[in-house]
């Protein structure tokens, strides 16, 4: 059966929720584990052309924020990061301008939920200004509705971060319907989609994993992604268990083959066992990280934009 399957993906064949089931089973020891690498990186270089994408993430504050995450160092009950901060529009732009913004295709800009709506919109115009123009701004906020996606589109933002969380409702406090919503308006107003499914910890099921997949093949994704959840010092999660590298990579060549992304496939954090599984885009982060306590990531967590530049060249991406 697995067989089966992979040579329907092989060929761009849509997969089946069962399908999607099937490959999730299979044993990271095992032969067909190698044939599903094989199978999800010979998509990507075909579908992708080879191509590694570069994309960067700026944090722009740090502080207590509604949504609540019980996994993330920013909530507002379990603040875990080493202090609060806004970073000035000088600061942001100084940011940009230090990054070697030529080998960037697309720039995230970060915000907790609470981050005021029209100073986000202004800081992105500002940025929007001084980035090549064959980069793209992305906004990773919180929720919105159609009307404010549109103004993010008359920014100068080309896309859109934006994702309902495994657990969301439950670990988080905000509503999946509210997520939903979001995306609606995202794609109501022609913003690309950029999903994940994530955080993936070891006690979520293989279903859950595959309704994310599945409601983000549902968006016809552009960019496409999975991510582990880190046990953040000081929040609830803390000490608790963390999806191995061979799983992850497992989990990222199958959302590879069943979102069936438009441009291309990450897994973050970055690791080089993934780029043999369908990956073919990294991160590199600056300043507040919901993964990280310490408030500039580059000196914490964080990747460089060299560090991923020479990962993806290492796994013969072309740049």
């Amino acid at each position: 059966m697995i067989e089966e399957i992979l040579a329907r993906a092989s060929q761009a064949q849509r997969l089946s929720r069962r399908d999607a089931l099937v490959l999730l089973a299979i044993d990271v020891k095992s032969q067909e584990f190698y044939a599903l690498l094989a199978t999800a990186n010979a998509r990507s270089r075909e579908a992708f052309c080879n191509r590694g994408y570069i994309f960067a993430q700026i944090g722009i504050n740090a502080a207590p924020c509604s949504g609540n995450c019980t996994f993330c160092s920013l909530a507002r009950d379990t603040f875990a990061a080493a202090g609060t901060y806004e970073k000035s529009p000088e600061e942001v732009l100084a940011q940009v301008r230090s990054m070697d913004c030529g080998a960037i295709d697309a720039l995230f800009l970060m915000t907790t939920a609470d981050y005021p709506q029209d100073k986000f919109l202004e800081l992105g115009r500002q940025v929007r200004d001084v980035l090549p123009q064959r980069t793209n701004l992305v906004a990773n906020i919180g929720d919105f509705g159609p009307a404010y996606a549109e103004e993010l589109k008359k920014a100068g933002f080309a896309a859109v971060y934006h994702i309902v969380r495994l657990g969301e409702g439950k670990d988080t406090a905000l509503a999946p319907t509210r997520r939903i919503a979001t995306l609606d308006a995202i794609r109501g107003a022609g913003l690309e989609l950029y999903y994940c499914v994530e955080p993936i910890g070891p006690e979520h099921t293989q279903e859950q994993l595959v309704d994310e997949m599945l409601r983000a093949r549902d968006y016809d994704v552009d960019v496409m992604a999975v991510m582990a959840r880190t046990p953040v010092p000081g929040t609830p999660f803390a000490g608790t268990g963390k999806m191995t590298q061979l799983e992850m990579t497992k989990i990222a060549a199958v959302t590879r083959l069943v979102t069936d992304p438009k441009r291309s496939m990450n897994i973050h954090e970055p690791q080089g066992m993934a780029l043999l599984a369908g990956v073919n885009q990294l991160y590199a982060e600056l300043g507040a990280n919901p993964r990280d306590v310490e408030l500039s990531t580059e000196s914490g967590r964080g990747f460089s934009v060299e560090a991923v530049r020479r990962m993806l060249l290492d796994a013969h991406y072309e740049l």
